[in-house]
Formats: C-alpha cells, sequence, structure tokens
C-alpha cells in the first residue's frame, strides 16, 4: 500500500465552483497540493477569480459566471467542454445564504437561495454528465462533491430558512445522485462544513475565539482541515464512500453537550 498514491490527484482536472474565496479556495488549495494538473474556478467577480489565480499559479483557471440561472450553468459546462474531454472532479461549492425575520421573508430571498443551493448542484452535474463519464472507470472514479453545511444536520438560530432547508436537501438530493451515478463509475459524496472563516460565514472570520467557544474542538476550521476532507474524498482513499456526508465541523454535531450536561 502507497499512502501518497492513495491521497494523490496526479494530473486530474476538477472544478470547483465558488472556487475564489472561502471554503472553496481550501479545497483548490488542497486539489493543486494534491497533484491536480488543473483547477477550473468560477465565480461572479472577475477581480476575486484573478486574485486567487495570482495567489495560486497558471494550474488555476478562472471562467466567470452566474450559476444561479440556467443559462450561467449551461454556459460552464459548455466552456468546459470546449477545452477538455473529460472531468475528474466536480465540486458543487457556490452558494447563498439569505436571512430575514420570519414574517418579512420574501421571495426573492429563497428563490435566490434554493435555486443556487439545490437547483445548481442538480443541473450542473446533469450537464456536466458527459465528461466526468469520460473521465471514470472502475480503477478511477470520476467524483461529485456537494458542499452542503452543518445546517442541513441540525437547526440553528439564525433567520436563514431557505439556507437550511437547502442545505438538507443537498445531503438528500447527494444520495440519489450517487445512486443514479455510481453506475457510470462516477462516486457522488457531500462535505457539511461547520464554522470555517469565510465571508458567508462571517462570525467565524470576524470573531474566531467567540465562535470557537461553542464548538467541541475549541478553534474554528481552517484550510488544512477542509483540504484534507475534499482531498479524501476526491482521491483513491475515498473511493468506497458512496452517496455519505463527511461532517468537518470541529464536533458540533456529533460531539457537543448541551450545556445542562456539561461536567462542573
Amino acid at each position: 500500500m502507497n499512502i501518497t498514491e492513495l491521497f494523490s490527484l496526479e494530473g486530474r482536472i476538477a472544478l470547483v465552483t465558488g472556487g475564489s474565496r472561502g471554503i472553496g479556495k481550501m479545497i483548490v488549495e488542497g486539489f493543486l497540493a494534491a497533484g491536480c494538473a488543473k483547477v477550473y474556478i468560477t465565480a461572479r467577480k472577475v477581480d476575486e477569480i484573478n486574485a486567487t489565480i495570482e495567489e495560486f499559479g497558471d494550474k488555476v483557471i478562472g471562467l466567470p459566471g452566474d450559476l444561479s440561472n440556467m443559462e450561467g450553468i449551461q454556459r460552464l459546462a459548455d466552456q468546459i467542454a470546449e477545452r477538455e474531454d473529460h472531468l475528474d472532479i466536480l465540486v458543487n461549492n457556490a452558494g447563498a445564504a439569505w436571512g430575514q425575520p420570519f414574517a418579512e421573508f420574501s421571495e426573492a430571498g429563497w428563490d435566490r437561495t434554493m435555486d443556487l443551493n439545490v437547483k445548481t448542484p442538480f443541473f450542473l452535474t446533469q450537464k456536466l454528465h458527459g465528461l466526468l463519464k469520460a473521465a471514470a472507470s472502475a480503477d478511477r472514479p470520476a467524483k461529485v462533491i456537494n458542499i452542503s453545511s452543518i445546517d442541513g444536520q441540525r437547526i440553528n438560530p439564525w433567520l436563514t430558512y431557505p439556507y437550511q432547508a437547502s442545505k438538507a436537501a443537498v445531503i438528500h438530493l447527494t444520495r440519489r445522485l450517487a445512486a443514479e451515478l455510481v453506475p457510470d463509475n462516477i462516486i457522488v459524496t457531500s462535505i457539511a462544513p461547520g464554522a470555517f472563516p469565510s465571508a458567508m460565514n462571517r462570525a467565524a472570520r470576524d470573531h474566531e475565539d467567540a465562535a470557537a467557544t461553542g464548538i467541541p474542538a475549541k478553534r474554528v476550521g481552517n484550510a488544512e482541515d477542509m483540504a484534507a476532507g475534499a482531498i479524501y474524498l476526491a482521491s483513491r482513499a475515498g473511493d468506497y464512500v458512496i452517496g455519505d456526508t463527511l461532517t468537518i465541523d470541529g464536533g458540533v454535531v456529533n460531539a457537543h453537550l448541551p450545556s445542562h450536561f456539561a461536567q462542573p
């Protein structure tokens, strides 16, 4: 058994949506360190894409666009198909959150969150199915990794109703897509992150010490934590993990004791 080969992504081609910042950028960094030949990233803001390319080098290729609608999804799939005849790894990371009081919650906020968080991963996977299938074999399956959230595994106090519902949907959609695509040697899994510093989790980014107090590990997640989980699922090491969700949260979901059970 060769441990280096077990976790290697040598020569593979990946697409990470929302890969210019936050959790997506952490995954991009990990994939490059593990040997990916190319990592395509997409985001709406060109300046953020350019900054990520400048930081990581020419193995990162930026494709700006808006994936919240079918036109943008199809355009991205077409752009990848123009450049590549196969795709080894797809990471559906692009997402949105929207918070408003219950009585005031807007349809626009609901629709944008549900569309980008649930509709986009499904249809982007559908549009890229041919390229994923072209890369896949029994010995080296292609991988689809959906980014869900611990907010899809348990409720939180924030007024982000569609975000929490959408992330629960992603976890179940992962199972259904896994069943659909495993005959094609395409393995679908998801990662449920906890508190990682990002624009979507400003508490972990701007108030790290306070955020850490509610985490059994007593710290927020970092780039190595996220990269390690993504590399595991994308590499040979994760080939027998199918349809499951890997929770990377420092113990919030599975090792958090309610305060009335805490030891004195």
